[in-house]
């Protein structure tokens, strides 16, 4: 008897394995499905404050005392329900003259093949289609007076830096920005932006992520 009901586990946990495995293969293969080049509903423009970013990577090529305040951290399609598409086949990687023009978005050619083949390929623009795009909404996007390059600390509520971007750019609804925070100090302020790069309302799970109160923008570097 202890036999037979040891076998009839082993059966059980076969059977288990295998339907795990298969849940685990489904849930894959939906994130393939979703990952097609040209299918989002809207851009995320992510801006980086560069010397937020330049407190824990000391070394990184943009903290070699350039004096950055925000930089483009990335273009970034996005589905309104939550979630995004990324690395979308055919990955290739950027020509010569491709190279060159996102040099001239990105600080780093680190960040700028990061953000090409992930994020980059899901635009189905190709990759001029993609940089001109970023290159576009970036130039779209005023960096209200107070947030440019400063040489000493300024503290804000994560509200106050939403309001000066929404008074610097009228176009960009209250629910069309995030300010996102690494801690106590500002790390990035996220504008949500439709295919035609006109601002708009951002999808599901994209929000302000920072701590009540003051949040310290550091100088720049």
């Amino acid at each position: 008897m202890k036999k037979f009901y040891a076998i009839v586990a082993l059966i059980a946990l076969t059977f288990g394995n295998i339907g795990l495995s298969s849940a685990r293969e489904t849930q894959s293969s939906k994130v393939q499905a979703e990952s097609v080049a040209g299918v989002f509903d809207y851009y995320l423009l992510t801006l980086s404050w560069s010397p937020t970013f330049c407190l824990t990577h000391k070394d990184d090529a943009q903290c070699s005392g350039k004096g950055y305040g925000f930089v483009l951290h990335g273009l970034w399609p996005q589905y309104a329900k939550g979630g995004w598409p990324e690395s979308c086949p055919p990955r290739v990687t950027l020509s010569p003259a491709e190279n060159a023009k996102g040099l001239t978005l990105f600080p780093t050619q680190k960040l700028l093949n990061h953000e090409w083949a992930k994020h980059g390929t899901c635009s189905g623009l190709g990759a001029m289609g993609y940089l001109d795009a970023s290159d576009k909404a970036l130039g779209a996007v005023k960096i209200p007076q107070k947030l440019q390059p400063f040489s000493s600390s300024y503290y804000f509520e994560a509200q106050e830096i939403a309001q000066m971007f929404r008074q610097s750019n009228p176009g960009i609804p209250a629910n069309g920005i995030a300010v996102i925070c690494n801690g106590p100090e500002l790390s990035e302020v996220r504008v949500c932006m439709g295919k035609d790069l006109g601002f708009g309302a951002c999808g599901k799970g994209v929000k302000t992520q920072c701590r009540a109160g003051d949040i310290r923008v550091p100088p720049s570097r």
